[in-house]
């Protein structure tokens, strides 16, 4: 039996190793300059905490916006917790990196996209007939910011 190389799960971890890096600078310094972020993360994700009403709003994923209000941001080896603004109202969240779906930070046209072989067969998207309630990042921001793809290095 031979051995291989993971690179795509290799790139997987780096990359949340980078947003884990990223997240913990802002936790301790703040948001420099015109920098932001929109994280999109699986809402049914088993580790992922957030209020019903947002889970039953966005049953398989939802955007969040971090830029001028956000709070008590804690960073940890599988995750962060922080207080989002929802409407007036204050919400703790807790997103674990494995949900990251993709993490942007249009200041600087910089982006990551996570993919996985389940993602690729199951679907969160509802049938042809009902449409989906689901946070998106507006097209004049996903189109200024670099999506990296890891989907051509896996078998």
């Amino acid at each position: 039996m031979s051995r291989e190389i993971d690179y795509g799960n290799l790139m997987h971890t780096a990359m949340r190793g980078l947003i884990r890096t990223v997240l913990q600078d802002i936790a301790e310094n703040g948001l420099p300059g015109n920098h932001h972020f929109f994280i999109t993360f699986d809402t049914a994700h088993p580790d992922v905490e957030l209020a019903d009403w947002l889970s039953d709003r966005y049953p398989g994923e939802m955007t969040v916006v971090m830029q001028h209000w956000f709070d008590n941001l804690t960073v940890d080896d599988e995750g962060f917790a922080v207080t989002l603004n929802f409407g007036d109202s204050p919400e703790p969240l807790y997103i674990p990196y494995d949900a990251i779906r993709t993490f942007v930070d249009p200041s600087v046209e910089f982006g990551l996209r996570f993919e996985s072989a389940e993602e690729d067969s199951e679907s969160y998207a509802a049938d042809d007939d009902e449409e989906q309630d689901t946070a998106r990042v507006p097209a004049e921001e996903k189109k200024n910011a670099d999506i990296v793809s890891l989907d051509s290095f896996r078998k």
